[in-house]
């Protein structure tokens, strides 16, 4: 018998390793099917590593890749992809896995191993800002492409609006009252961390059962990959009708937020009221339901919003409250918090305050994640968060904004200097971008130093080089150390914007939304598009992304030069001036989104189209891609403070909307000084109020691509534009 019992513990462990093994064949047939049978993935434990460890070595002309778990075997994967075959896999379905026709034999094996448990993506706007109307077939290759670099831990909070229906139905409200409760699909992320509600909804049943069902898929291809997907759970977040139906719970109004009239404002419930444990054991049950657990909840109670009460004793029991509402639910529970709140709001968030909200939570149960440290490192101000473990992140973007930033060596001495000085709980290394931008190596930067590779700044900058078309081009490779060296020179701050994405003014900006700042010399920027340029029969997805979005930037710049032209000429009251100088700004306009119109991932035809094939009807259509006009550009109401908030480079958007926007402010200013009246500049926010707000309802078809070659039309571009620049 005992010999039966070991029998039937080995071929289970057998037929284990084979399906965790068949994962990675399968993730092989995605991206490069052709060369799928030349990997062998081999599943072994060492327990004389501490961490997740890769190992990859050729063995009978086949690439063995062998790893502790599922996760180092991807990253093992995309480590022989980079340094052996210099293919880079994108986070984008439509971009192409390019591979070498021969694949790279190793010279000798090499054994990498993990320097922390914990690797984070993502962050809750990211869900608004990026991934709203996603389908299967873009969440596929994300999570693939996560897996590849290491991520172990993702956010997962797609589908819970299907759970929240079902808990608030059973609390007595009405199907339209739990469906208006709710906002448009991109604005979720913020109704989820009670920012906003009520607005542009109802949400729509279909989308509420698709999202359920997209969920169920995404976790469960996470955990086949070795994810740890982070649910959400309850943070005290309510329905203002509530508080009829229980009048007596402790239910009140959040601080203001964004902008948003009064009718839009969120409520709250203190973690004190017996209510709020009900409701937490209410969604977390039917959650587990559907989607499993995997023990750890993502809760921000009070992000971008002020605590009812900042008395220490009040902060302290609303944590310890919130971790016990959960820990009675789950006893494995641990729970996730972002400090975003802490950078955010430092003038409340006190030192004495933040210490009495976190250790009223067992130090084994929470665990932070240190949002913005590409700027601010909060564990450098908290004591290392008196002792809680904690996930440095780099969040490297403010909504989608498509601008050249990030600094690699900046980042390299910050993450070596948090594993000498960080504390034995320094859990991790994360991303927590907005929405994907176009600054792609940075993220992949940050993830690799997860790993013990030894490499410098400028051959890691050097690799990626090789894997833009570099290995056919030494130009390309002189482009990228230049833009190491002279433009990724500074992080990312919110409100980053090329001048001609900015509401129009004579001089400066309209808000904080839309700073055309620069940190480099743009003569440097656009030699390096010169070089680049100057690559002869290059045509990879990496090289044609490069020429678009260095072309963009540093024409982006330009405009900044020409509006000052135009500026200078209205002072000396120069009709003439004036006009020409007008007619070169709309040039340049309608010159970048001919430019950008030559890429998926530059244009917006992609985004609306996406939006509006979740409608079933031609009303639900038109619903969705309002809801994805508005959030690129009004954002809310009517000229709130997120106006332009997530600008984008993007064609079609570039034509339709930043365009129009200066020819109506140019052709404003010049019939002002032809009528001999100052301009009245409030007058025309007013006029440009009202385009923006009927841009949104406008509904146009917008083509995914122009059909046009992107480096012909860029060198046609650098052509024309080369004067301004030989001054």
């Amino acid at each position: 018998m005992r010999y039966i019992i070991l029998l039937l513990i080995i071929t289970c462990n057998c037929n284990i390793i084979t399906a965790k093994n068949r994962v990675m064949k399968e993730m092989c047939n995605r991206l490069f099917p052709e060369y799928s049978e030349s990997f062998i993935f081999d599943l072994l434990p060492n327990d004389t590593i501490p961490n997740d460890y890769f190992a990859i070595e050729s063995i009978n002309g086949k690439i063995q890749i062998t790893g502790n778990c599922i996760n180092s075997l991807a990253t093992g994967l995309n480590h022989y992809l980079k340094y052996y075959c210099n293919t880079h896999v994108s986070w984008y379905a439509f971009d192409k896995v390019e591979m070498p026709k021969t694949l790279p034999s190793l010279p000798h094996k090499v054994t990498i191993t993990a320097r922390c448990e914990i690797r984070f993506f993502l962050n809750y706007c990211t869900f608004g800002y990026t991934m709203p109307y996603w389908k299967w077939k873009d969440w596929e290759r994300l999570i693939d492409w996560m897996a590849l670099n290491g991520v172990n831990m993702p956010l997962a909070i797609t589908g819970q609006e299907a759970i929240w229906y079902d808990v608030w139905k059973e609390m007595g409200l009405k199907d339209l009252e739990i469906r208006s409760y709710f906002t448009g699909p991109a604005h979720l992320p913020w109704h989820r961390m009670s920012n906003v509600d009520y607005w542009q909804s109802p949400l729509p049943t279909f989308w509420i059962k698709q999202q359920k069902k997209l969920q169920k898929q995404i976790v469960n291809r996470e955990r086949a990959l070795g994810m740890t997907p982070v649910l959400p759970a309850f943070s005290g977040h309510v329905p203002a009708e509530l508080k009829k139906i229980y009048p007596n719970a402790s239910i009140s109004p959040m601080s203001q937020w964004g902008g948003y009239d009064e009718k839009y404002r969120s409520h709250f419930i203190e973690p004190m009221d017996p209510l709020f444990a009900q409701i937490q054991k209410s969604y977390l049950k039917k959650q587990t339901k559907l989607y499993g657990t995997d023990h750890i909840y993502g809760i921000d109670p009070f992000n971008e919003v002020d605590s009812p009460d900042w008395n220490k004793d009040f902060l302290r029991t609303v944590s310890d409250k919130i971790f016990r509402s959960i820990e009675s639910v789950d006893s494995l529970a641990r729970w996730v918090q972002m400090t975003w709140m802490f950078y955010h709001s430092k003038d409340k968030w006190s030192q004495p305050r933040i210490e009495a909200f976190l250790n009223s939570v067992p130090n084994n149960k929470l665990v932070l994640l240190d949002y913005y440290c590409d700027s601010v490192e909060i564990w450098r101000e908290t004591e290392r968060y008196y002792g809680k473990p904690y996930v440095w992140c780099y969040l490297g973007n403010f909504g989608g904004n498509s601008m050249l930033a990030g600094n690699i060596d900046d980042i390299s001495n910050k993450l070596e200097r948090l594993f000498i000085e960080g504390g034995k709980n320094v859990n991790g290394i994360g991303a927590t971008l907005e929405g994907f931008d176009v600054n792609p190596l940075m993220y992949e930067f940050v993830l690799e130093k997860a790993w013990n590779h030894s490499i410098t700044n400028s051959e890691w900058v050097r690799r990626w080089a090789l894997r833009r078309g570099g290995q056919d081009n030494h130009q390309i490779l002189d482009a990228w150390d230049n833009l190491y060296t002279k433009i990724y020179v500074h992080h990312s701050t919110a409100g980053q914007s090329v001048l001609m994405n900015a509401r129009p003014k004579l001089e400066g900006t309209d808000s904080w939304n839309t700073y055309p700042d620069i940190h480099y010399d743009n003569k440097d920027l656009w030699n390096i598009w010169y070089q680049l340029l100057s690559a002869k029969e290059v045509n990879s997805v990496g090289y044609r992304f490069d020429v678009i979005n260095i072309g963009r930037q540093v024409l982006g710049n330009l405009f900044s030069d020409f509006r000052a032209s135009f500026t200078d000429c209205y002072h000396q009251k120069d009709i003439e001036g004036m006009k020409k100088w007008a007619a070169k700004m709309d040039g340049l306009l309608k010159d970048v989104d001919r430019l950008l119109s030559c890429e998926t991932s530059f244009s917006i035809g992609k985004w609306i189209r996406d939006a509006r094939d979740w409608g079933n009807s031609n009303k639900e259509k038109d619903y969705y891609e309002q809801n994805a006009r508005c959030i690129l550009t009004t954002w809310g109401q009517k000229a709130t403070q997120l106006n332009d908030y997530a600008n984008r480079g993007w064609g079609g958007l570039t034509n339709s909307y930043y365009r129009k926007r200066w020819k109506l402010f140019t052709e404003y200013i010049i019939n002002e000084v032809l009528q001999e009246r100052e301009a009245d500049e409030k007058d025309f926010y007013d006029q440009i109020t009202e385009f923006e707000y009927q841009w949104t309802l406008q509904k146009e078809s917008f083509p995914e691509l122009s059909g046009e070659e992107p480096v012909k039309v860029a060198n046609a571009l650098y052509i024309k534009y080369k004067k301004y620049f030989d001054k």
